[in-house]
């Protein structure tokens, strides 16, 4: 099983930055996400406890269902399907306030199946995982931050 964790803090208010993180059709700000679509909304929000998230990225597809979801401190989810095939041990985005700003932790688990499952998920599905988490946090800060200075 391999471990994908990536921080960044976003100079932007916590319900900001959750609400930009849960509505994943955000994604397809950054360059690795090519779509993102909510299929199924949520119990008690649209990106809450029960949605179901399908997102198409350069490595792959991925449907996947919002399991815990307490806005504005973070959400779980689970990929119950992917192409190509992994198992997925779950995901979580945490948001903490931080002097001004909102650290955002973003980790997930996965492994690939096969004998050679192991080692391609190390050497190559972490880096490009982490990468795109990297990405999508990027675009994230950008469209918060951008005119921040205008929304005080």
């Amino acid at each position: 099983m391999e471990t994908v964790t990536v921080e960044r803090v976003i100079a932007a208010p916590i319900a900001e930055v959750f609400d930009w993180c849960a509505t994943s059709t955000n994604y397809t700000r950054s360059p690795f996400v090519l779509r993102a679509r909510l299929d199924r909304p949520g119990a008690e929000a649209p990106y809450g406890v029960g949605a179901v998230r399908v997102h198409t990225w350069l490595i792959g597809w991925f449907c996947e269902r919002i399991s815990a979801y307490n806005a504005p401190h973070g959400f779980d989810y689970v990929v119950d399907r992917s192409f190509p095939p992994a198992r997925h041990e779950g995901g979580r985005m945490t948001f903490t306030e931080v002097a001004g700003s909102t650290r955002v932790r973003w980790t997930t688990s996965f492994e690939l199946p096969g004998p050679l499952g192991g080692a391609i998920a190390r050497r190559v599905g972490r880096p490009v995982i982490a990468h795109v988490f990297g990405r999508i946090l990027a675009a994230a800060d950008a469209a918060l931050t951008t005119g921040a200075h205008d929304r005080h």
